[in-house]
């Protein structure tokens, strides 16, 4: 099964068609639009077999699977201590295993914006998190984590693995959080601003299903979005 994570950066009606060649069978795509309120036919017809959450029609978080995929969404909490978090969106994979998306979100909140965001759903979803693989734009990394805080990246980092879920690129490469070799972001589509910020964590049963891991190139991919795709192969 081949799996593709994307921050398109928006318009994905007109970027979809780039992602065509690698014949995924899910795209995790984050701000892109809901199919069901674009006027481009060719995403629509495209876009038989979805799952989309967001706030406005134009930007939010999609989960497209081929035809012959089971993508059944689930009833998981987007909600802690009563307030909402953004944007999560779980669902199980031809009853095989849980997929989480995430496109983190700053929401308005002061001190709980992008990784805390994905701590306050962890802290109210945690023990449905078993045979799960989570991935997306995760707006965050281990470089920005404050001293005064208990949610920083690493310290959700800890919390994953500690359920036996790991970061499918940090496995692979060997190396730590922070010390990320390859981007998955250049800032504003600047090569000198590099960031690693996107990211397939992985339970232990999925990670032994590991086929193919790759990051896309700036050169291929950097006229079309800030973010590079990332491309994931399990048995």
């Amino acid at each position: 099964m081949k799996i593709v994570s994307w921050n398109c950066n928006g318009a994905f009606r007109k970027k979809f068609s780039s992602l065509l060649e690698y014949g995924a069978d899910i795209y995790i795509i984050q701000e892109c639009e809901d199919p069901n309120k674009s006027n481009h036919a060719d995403y629509q017809n495209w876009a038989e077999n979805y799952l989309w959450i967001g706030d406005a029609k134009n930007k939010g978080l999609g989960v497209f699977a081929n035809k012959n995929i089971n993508l059944q969404k689930l009833d998981w909490k987007n909600t802690f201590k009563d307030h909402s978090v953004k944007y999560f969106l779980p669902c199980k994979i031809n009853n095989d295993f849980d997929l989480l998306a995430v496109w983190t979100h700053k929401n308005n909140s002061p001190n709980f914006g992008y990784i805390g965001q994905f701590w306050k759903y962890l802290q109210t979803n945690k023990e449905l998190l078993s045979d799960t693989l989570i991935a997306g734009d995760f707006n965050s990394n281990a470089i920005w984590d404050e001293w005064d805080r208990w949610w920083n990246h690493s310290d959700v980092v800890n919390e994953l693995k500690q359920l036996g879920i790991e970061s499918i690129y940090h496995k692979i490469m060997g190396e730590q959080h922070g010390s990320e070799t390859i981007p998955t972001l250049y800032f504003q589509r600047k090569i000198l601003r590099p960031y690693h910020i996107d990211y397939f964590f992985a339970s232990k049963k999925i990670q032994k299903r590991t086929k193919k891991f790759q990051i896309g190139c700036i050169e291929k991919w950097i006229h079309l979005s800030d973010h590079m795709p990332i491309f994931y192969e399990i048995s």
